[in-house]
């Protein structure tokens, strides 16, 4: 596979993991940035959201876009402007790529964009949800469904689009058990509010190659969850971490009003939970490596 493919938000922790899995299968990567000046591995050109501008020699060759780029939804409290800023991060660089590829010849066969399970709402309860489920009516649906819309703009330039609704991402490089993980290797593991809101997880590997599938397969095409078969609840990834990682798992629930002092908003983010559905990316040839999550702990927490 010696294809062209264009990354934005490649320096993350998605990203990151992306481009070392394509660079192995021969790809040959570029990144969007900010400072491209900043990132020595990885050949980068510049591109300004907010002025809507991007160097017009970034698509040349290109045979793949990888769209990661968006703010943090859990980096900072949400206030009015971080919100915005949530929000225009996705929309406004979507709009930008749109715009690129409309102005200008190009050979892009396929444009790979992130999405989040965040789409389906805070709460959803033990419903599963499919890609067809109705979307919520709270701020991360909001956005989600907001960029979405973008995102379609699109396939409308005869470009395929994948988009893929991504849950937790278990890493041991970051991200959210890295946050799990801090009070039960202090032995201080306890499940958040009532414990048992499920959570919708996928290994980094597996979301990874998952993106590459999306590229490789021209059937791939639309909305897809990006989360593992079996999702646990709260109560279940914290007791296993902890079982893992060989720590005592026996205090109280952290009360949700606790949660709700410390984190405003955001709190909503780990006390509501969803139950999503992998189904579609499995019948579409699809094969998770870690299927359940006890591996996929064993596989990131004791290296």
């Amino acid at each position: 596979m010696s294809k062209i493919v264009l990354v934005t938000g490649g320096t993350g922790l998605v990203g990151t993991r992306l481009t070392s899995l394509l660079i192995e299968k021969g790809c040959q990567v570029r990144y969007l940035s900010r400072n491209p000046g900043k990132v020595s591995e990885v050949e980068s050109f510049s591109w300004d959201i907010d002025r809507q501008t991007i160097d017009e020699k970034a698509l040349d060759g290109v045979d793949y876009i990888i769209h990661l780029a968006g703010a943090g939804v859990a980096d900072k409290k949400w206030t009015t402007q971080r919100k915005k800023e949530i929000l225009q991060s996705r929309t406004k660089s979507t709009e930008v790529l749109r715009s690129a590829l409309a102005n200008k010849d190009h050979q892009v066969k396929a444009f790979i964009s992130a999405s989040a399970v965040g789409y389906y709402g805070w709460d959803t309860g033990g419903v599963w949800k499919k890609e067809d489920s109705r979307f919520g009516d709270d701020f991360l649906a909001t956005v989600t469904k907001s960029w979405e819309a973008e995102v379609d703009q699109v396939e409308k330039l005869g470009i395929r689009v994948a988009m893929l609704r991504i849950g937790i991402v278990l890493s041991d490089k970051g991200g959210a058990l890295k946050e799990l993980t801090k009070p039960i290797k202090w032995g201080a593991g306890a499940a958040l509010g009532k414990g048992d809101q499920y959570m919708s997880w996928i290994h980094l590997d597996d979301l990874c190659k998952m993106f590459i599938h999306a590229l490789e397969n021209d059937t791939i095409q639309g909305i897809y969850n990006a989360v593992a078969p079996n999702p646990v609840t709260n109560k279940e990834l914290s007791k296993l971490s902890a079982k893992v990682l060989g720590k005592p798992f026996f205090l109280p629930n952290v009360p949700g009003f606790v949660l709700k002092l410390a984190l405003g908003e955001m709190a909503s983010m780990v006390l509501g939970g969803n139950r999503v559905s992998s189904e579609k990316i499995q019948n579409d040839g699809f094969t998770f490596t870690y299927p359940e999550v006890e591996p996929a702990l064993n596989d990131l927490l004791t290296k």
